[in-house]
């Protein structure tokens, strides 16, 4: 990692120098671009208080911004912080706080949510399941947010419509939130919501006959041609040398001020002789992913964070298995990227059975890799593992979202248009 990752992950760590545990959950428009981030935080009994001061602190310093790229986020804070301490909120325009049906009842909070309403402050209603019309104090609320997030997963489509339509002719704009699976998304695509969130992004739409389109044939086919008769350095070059722009933003990524590299690299090969053919082949599978220019972006960021994240709790084993752990998490999306079943995806590619294990079912050496950045994404460790365990995930995540967004920068083919 460089310095400058360094850097920016002890900001992220407060003045205590221990990572903040959070994790950021796209909220997506119904053109799946970002519309807004919502950063949760992993607690643990004992620390809440100590832990929203931190994230003031990393509010105040831009740590956060740079976590969630400048984009509109929203965060849950708790009453004492509301209180006394949003100030840095009014300096910080793209930060809003998600608020709660009870705080209406909530006199002297409601005064102090007035006051940040009128200077600006974005606030959302966590309406969930509530009807934002049952009374006259959550009424009041809805005269000072600027957005309402409902529960689709709590609600039946009729209310969720319903609903939906009701806020919106109010000029609030509405998120559907806990959109876990597709016959609910493409529901959601037919009201007038500003944003869709929810576990649907990370899962492969039902298809009774899988067809492959021609740019992921493509794709396949060069990533077996990888996989196949183990190639080396000189082999790897060939591969893609007639790609000039897969070449182009593989050489560029390397090459960058991020990864401050002693000398430019001026080739496939010569690349694959620096780090190693399986981490290039690993990079090659990665800026490959990110010229699926028809996939949300955030689904090949998820890609990136997790095969990062495998790659850092896959530590203490042998170089080897840390680049396969890498694979693993890259691949685990391979389903939700192709539009099509892990199993038929696989068997276009001749994978090692360690992977293939913890693709399929979360077996093998990889498989409990897979499971704690699940759990990780889910926001569901606290009671699962020690303080430090969840510090140390937590560093591992923030190392990794910064990797996936410098490297996405480079795979993006609109990113790519730009720079041409």
């Amino acid at each position: 990692m460089s310095d400058t990752a360094v850097s920016s992950q002890s900001r992220l760590a407060g003045n205590r120098e221990v990572p903040l545990p959070v994790v950021r959950v796209p909220m997506l428009d119904q053109k799946r671009e970002l519309f807004a981030y919502e950063v949760m935080f992993h607690r643990h009994v004992g620390d809440e208080a100590a832990q929203m001061q931190r994230v003031l602190s990393t509010l105040a310093d831009g740590a956060l911004t740079r976590l969630v790229r400048g984009n509109r986020t929203f965060l849950t804070l708790s009453r004492e912080l509301l209180l006394d301490q949003t100030d840095v909120l009014l300096h910080q325009p793209r930060f809003g706080v998600l608020l709660q049906p009870q705080m209406a009842d909530d006199a002297e909070l409601m005064e102090r949510l007035i006051r940040m309403s009128q200077r600006g402050c974005l606030l959302m209603l966590d309406a969930g399941a509530t009807d934002p019309h049952g009374t006259a104090a959550i009424e009041a609320l809805l005269q000072i947010v600027q957005f309402v997030r409902l529960d689709a997963k709590a609600l039946t489509p009729e209310l969720l419509g319903e609903r939906a339509r009701e806020l919106h002719e109010r000029g609030i704009w509405v998120v559907a939130g806990q959109v876990d699976d597709h016959t609910t998304y493409h529901r959601c695509l037919e009201l007038p919501l500003q944003a869709i969130q929810g576990r649907y992004l990370l899962i492969p739409d039902q298809v009774e006959v899988p067809v492959l389109s021609a740019n992921r044939l493509s794709l396949l086919r060069l990533m077996r041609e990888l996989q196949e008769n183990n190639p080396g350095p000189v082999e790897l070059g060939d591969i893609i040398r007639n790609d000039a722009i897969l070449s182009y933003k593989l050489l560029s990524c390397v090459n960058s001020a991020y990864f401050g590299l002693p000398k430019q690299l001026k080739s496939v090969q010569q690349a694959a002789i620096f780090f190693g053919v399986t981490r290039m082949r690993n990079w090659i599978f990665t800026m490959a992913l990110g010229g699926m220019d028809d996939r949300p972006p955030e689904l090949l960021r998820t890609a990136l964070i997790r095969a990062h994240m495998c790659e850092q709790l896959a530590s203490t084993m042998p170089r080897a298995q840390k680049e396969m752990a890498f694979t693993v998490g890259l691949f685990s999306l391979l389903d939700t990227l192709m539009c099509a079943p892990m199993a038929f995806v696989l068997e276009q590619l001749p994978l090692v059975p360690e992977i293939r294990e913890a693709l399929v079912g979360n077996r093998g050496p990889f498989g409990p890799l897979l499971e704690q950045v699940h759990a990780w994404e889910a926001g569901q460790l606290g009671g699962q593992m020690q303080p430090q365990q969840i510090q140390r995930m937590a560093g591992i995540y923030l190392e990794a979202t910064q990797w996936a967004d410098q490297v996405y920068a480079f795979a993006d083919p609109k990113t790519q248009a730009v720079a041409a």
